[in-house]
């Protein structure tokens, strides 16, 4: 060991981005794990060693720690009184003392046995640095290169390390191939034996609300914020938007100009629909929102049991429930509300012989083409769709 390995040291540890103190720990570990392979005299003393690494010079010593004794059974791990007092006047019985036990021949096989630890720890320290990196990555959205599909599984380039897309992540129907490039969102960042790994996701909601930020000045100010998103992904999207400028349009700041902003989130998303949607501290305007494209004439809220009733018109039913119960589940997972449609015929064969039962107590919501009120009665009756 020498200057040599001083400079290579600082020059290694300036091309890899690893502190030279974790290279010079490796270097003392390797050597330490090489004198107990090859020059020890006793289990216990091999056990019992430390080695030092001039930071200056490069020199090597290998230092035996002993314990004090009055009589000394194994030298090779105790030390008598006198002795120690020879190296420092003031040791007592029961003391650590460490004392120099450097081979002449220390050379050759404790470098080849260094070599092979040195760059293990250099890979697990490039490792540790490249985790570090991705785990701040979490939550967020990153470019990726399509490497390889093996299975139901894909494998994506994410710059220094590799990503892997799970079945579950996998928008349905999309075929991805070899060199594709793709937007992501990161789920997980997971230590392994082989590096870190990055799980990656296409049908995370996440991933439209990460694609709006990257599209909209007005989110990434903090102007418009986005409240919650449901998603059934390669399908359909609702996205519930707030301003807290009065002055600008939460939904026209994520459609864009001409409907540039959204047109890319969606060419992004191979074209799944996006609804997006005004949203409203009121609970009956944010559910009736969340309808949309379907026209609501009233909601009725059941605040304790967190349900509601919706009366839209009998042309709208079919809208406001969509294909399969589309529209109406992916409604209730935005609002967190039991939602119960019924078209206008059902909700006047409910109140036949009572029209006072319905009371409205609310003003008519501008643009709902009718009255969005409070339901004091009858809430344990309603039947939610399915979110």
């Amino acid at each position: 060991m020498n200057r040599d390995v001083i400079e290579a040291v600082g020059m290694l540890a300036k091309e890899k981005g690893i502190d030279k103190e974790i290279l010079f720990g490796a270097i003392e570990e390797a050597l330490k794990s090489a004198y107990r392979k090859n020059f020890k005299k006793s289990a216990a003393n091999a056990q019992n060693v430390d080695v030092s690494i001039d930071r200056v010079t490069g020199g090597v010593q290998v230092f035996a720690r002993k314990l004090v004794s009055e009589e000394v059974l194994d030298d090779s791990i105790e030390i008598s009184v006198g002795e120690a007092r020879d190296i420092q006047p003031n040791y007592e019985v029961g003391d650590i003392v460490k004392v120099e036990v450097t081979p002449g021949n220390f050379g050759r096989v404790a470098a080849q046995t260094a070599k092979q630890v040195i760059m293990q720890r250099i890979r697990e320290a490039e490792r540790g640095i490249i985790y570090d990196e991705y785990i701040e990555k979490e939550n967020e959205i990153l470019t990726a290169i399509v490497q390889r599909v093996e299975g139901k599984s894909v494998y994506v380039e994410l710059g220094k390390t590799e990503g892997i897309l799970e079945a579950q992540g996998l928008m349905p129907g999309e075929e991805l191939s070899v060199n594709d490039r793709i937007k992501v969102y990161v789920l997980e960042v997971q230590r392994t034996s082989k590096g870190p790994q990055v799980v990656v996701s296409r049908t995370h909601p996440g991933l439209v609300k990460r694609l709006f930020e990257l599209e909209s000045m007005e989110i990434q100010a903090g102007i418009v914020q986005i409240k919650s998103i449901a998603r059934e992904a390669g399908s359909r999207t609702k996205m519930a938007v707030f301003s807290i400028d009065p002055m600008i349009d939460p939904v026209g700041s994520c459609v864009g100009p001409r409907g540039t902003r959204v047109e890319r989130v969606v060419a992004e998303l191979k074209n799944e629909k996006i609804d997006i949607i005004k949203w409203s501290p009121d609970p009956a305007e944010f559910i009736a929102n969340a309808l949309n494209p379907a026209r609501v004439l009233s909601v009725f809220i059941a605040e304790e049991q967190k349900a509601c009733r919706v009366i839209v018109p009998d042309n709208q039913l079919s809208l406001a429930i969509g294909k399969e119960g589309q529209n109406a589940r992916l409604a209730a997972k935005l609002t967190g509300w039991k939602i119960d449609i019924k078209s206008q015929s059902q909700a006047e064969e409910m109140f036949i012989g009572d029209p006072e039962t319905v009371a409205y107590d609310e003003p008519p919501l501008e643009g709902m083409g009718g009255e969005v009120s409070d339901w004091a009665a009858g809430a344990d009756d309603l039947e939610a769709p399915e979110a």
